[in-house]
């Protein structure tokens, strides 16, 4: 009976830390570090990016304002075209490992580069309108301003 009640006690306080490290670093802002556009193609480099697909894609709709005025991002092609890809920033600029880093050619090597760990994707296309790419699946915006999610296949 001693035994269970201190592991019940440890899971008690293991949940309420885990739980206040999350409040923790959701209270912190999402911190651009880096824009590197290529053409229609923008790749933002993050921290600090929420941990949820609502709050990833929530966080793009109340910012992408700011993004457009501050960044020039999206930028469009001429039938509505545009993706921006978010990265975790996580280490920094990093050397190429010749093999799964992603390089900038906009930058002089050696420190061009960042370990891929994506965050978000966000697509607009002339026939699928906006999409966001995010862990949980795929999420389209329909007409009527609705997000319906698909799963990858």
């Amino acid at each position: 009976m001693k035994h269970k009640k201190k592991l019940y006690g440890l899971f008690l306080f293991s949940g309420c830390a885990l739980f206040s490290y999350l409040i923790w670093l959701s209270q912190h802002p999402v911190k651009i570090v880096a824009v590197h556009q290529e053409r229609h193609y923008s790749d933002v480099l993050v921290n600090n990016f929420p941990f949820t697909d609502k709050g990833k894609i929530d966080w793009w709709l109340e910012n992408k304002g700011i993004l457009k005025e501050k960044y020039d991002i999206p930028e469009p092609d001429s039938e509505g075209n545009y993706t921006v890809s978010f990265w975790d920033f996580g280490d920094g600029y990093v050397e190429t490992d010749g093999y799964d880093r992603l390089c900038f050619d906009d930058m002089k090597p050696p420190l061009n580069c960042i370990n891929k760990n994506s965050l978000m994707f966000v697509m607009n296309g002339r026939n699928t309108g906006l999409s966001f790419w995010v862990d949980g699946g795929i999420y389209r915006v329909n007409k009527n301003g609705k997000r319906v999610r698909f799963d990858y296949d």
